[in-house]
């Protein structure tokens, strides 16, 4: 069945970088706006002039370096913060004593929280830290000695700035969690798929061989033998087999500053137009009742609505690969001579088929020492099979009345809405009603 690859990216700290190139324009707007409120009691406009042209120049030209961590380099940084601590020095320069020693303005203003912020987003607490330092001693230089609003505005910077690059190491190492759950998660399923595959032939003509050759003797009880062996084996590595795992990764070198990203490799849909060519499977939905008319025999009986019971292909396909198994489970555990039957209920939100049979039933335990055993033919072809399409698979029984297991798949799952099968499926649900031992089979 053909594969195909998803690359997911995520990145927490993408919005982070957004809000920062807007900051940074907005305060060099503010910054150049309180100038020119004051420029009449500047003693020196000129250098306060040509300090704001390339600022603006700097801002608007380097908005493309705080796009992401990426761009953002450490020259970058460096000039940045050169940039704003000359500001800082440059005015006591330009500004009046007088004005500096009330508590005015530096040229660069709250602009410079911006480089900061750039640190801390780059690089952690640890290089914010260190850039606001850098930051305070500028300010400690042009006020020429730590006035009251100094200091508050020096641990305003430095506590933001700090708090800010450890929400984003927080939130980095959170991301690369996440993104390794959800490899192990895509690696874990397709496990589960191969191991549904072994258990739905390799598995079963092991155990075929195995009672055969028990039973003709000679050389085929040998090889009987030997085929129970591996038999057990494969089913201790398909049930708790080492899987090697990916690892979340960034671009092609590896920087994860765009976002992590998660790679995961799923079976593709059939019903997709690009495989349409390829596969030769109809791209719209199919008749569940075309698939489960196969099983219907001497003593399996199907019981279906009148109309069709149309579900997406990968659907329509598991749910009838649920119920061969659910089948094999009652002609391995039940007898030859025990009888099923199947029940297709076609609901607004939900198709539903029942298999019920009148064998001994399931002993209490014996389901989970089957999963302990490597038997994973309820876990894996029958439970696996609904999760991986939305939907569930309950299954209850009572020794010597039967078992039952139920599949219920959501419309969301795949299945098309139809018209006109009201009549068709409140006559079906009447005849579960009266029939229902409410019990599940199972592979034990």
């Amino acid at each position: 069945m053909p594969m195909r690859q998803r690359v997911m990216r995520m990145s927490v700290e993408q919005p982070m970088w957004r809000a920062l190139a807007g900051y940074r324009v907005l305060t060099m707007l503010y910054a150049v706006g309180l100038f020119a409120t004051g420029y009449d009691r500047f003693p020196r406009p000129g250098v306060a002039i040509a300090y704001y042209c390339v600022l603006s120049v700097w801002t608007v030209a380097t908005l493309p370096k705080v796009a992401n961590a990426a761009s953002c380099t450490r020259r970058f940084l460096a000039a940045d913060l050169t940039l704003a601590l000359t500001g800082i020095l440059l005015t006591p320069v330009a500004d009046a004593q007088a004005r500096i020693v009330d508590g005015g303005p530096t040229l660069p203003s709250i602009w410079t929280a911006g480089s900061v912020l750039a640190f801390a987003l780059k690089g952690g607490w640890r290089w914010a830290a260190v850039a606001s330092t850098a930051v305070a001693a500028a300010n400690l230089v042009e006020r020429g000695a730590p006035t009251r609003d100094t200091v508050h505005n020096v641990i305003l910077v430095w506590v933001a700035s700090i708090a800010i690059g450890y929400v984003v190491e927080v939130a980095r190492a959170s991301e690369r969690t996440l993104a390794r759950a959800l490899e192990i998660e895509a690696v874990t399923r397709e496990r589960e798929r191969l191991a549904r595959d072994i258990h739905d032939s390799v598995l079963q003509v092991l155990a075929m061989v195995q009672r055969r050759g028990a039973v003709i003797g000679g050389e085929a009880a040998e090889l009987g033998r030997l085929a129970g062996e591996q038999e057990v084996a494969l089913r201790t590595l398909v049930s708790g087999g080492l899987v090697p795992l990916p690892r979340a990764s960034g671009g092609a070198d590896g920087d994860t500053s765009g976002g992590t990203v998660v790679r995961t490799v799923e079976e593709a849909d059939k019903a997709d137009k690009d495989d349409e060519d390829t596969t030769g499977e109809p791209d719209g939905p199919v008749d569940l009742r075309a698939l489960l008319a196969p099983y219907a025999g001497a003593r399996v009986s199907l019981a279906e609505p009148g109309a069709p019971v149309l579900l997406r292909p990968a659907a329509a396909r598991e749910v009838a690969a649920a119920v061969g198994a659910a089948l094999d489970n009652v002609r391995r555990h039940a007898g030859e001579g025990a009888r099923a039957w199947i029940l297709v209920e076609d609901e607004p939100e939900s198709v539903i088929v029942t298999v019920r049979d009148d064998g001994p039933g399931i002993p209490r335990g014996r389901l989970a020492q089957a999963e302990g055993e490597g038997r994973l033919g309820v876990a894996l072809s029958i439970r696996g099979r609904l999760r991986d399409i939305g939907g569930t698979a309950e299954l209850v029984s009572v020794p010597g009345q039967g078992t039952e297991v139920e599949l219920n798949v959501p419309r969301d799952a795949g299945a098309v809405d139809t018209t006109g099968t009201a009549d068709d499926t409140g006559r079906t649900r009447g005849a579960k009603g009266a029939s229902r031992t409410r019990g599940k089979a199972e592979n034990r």
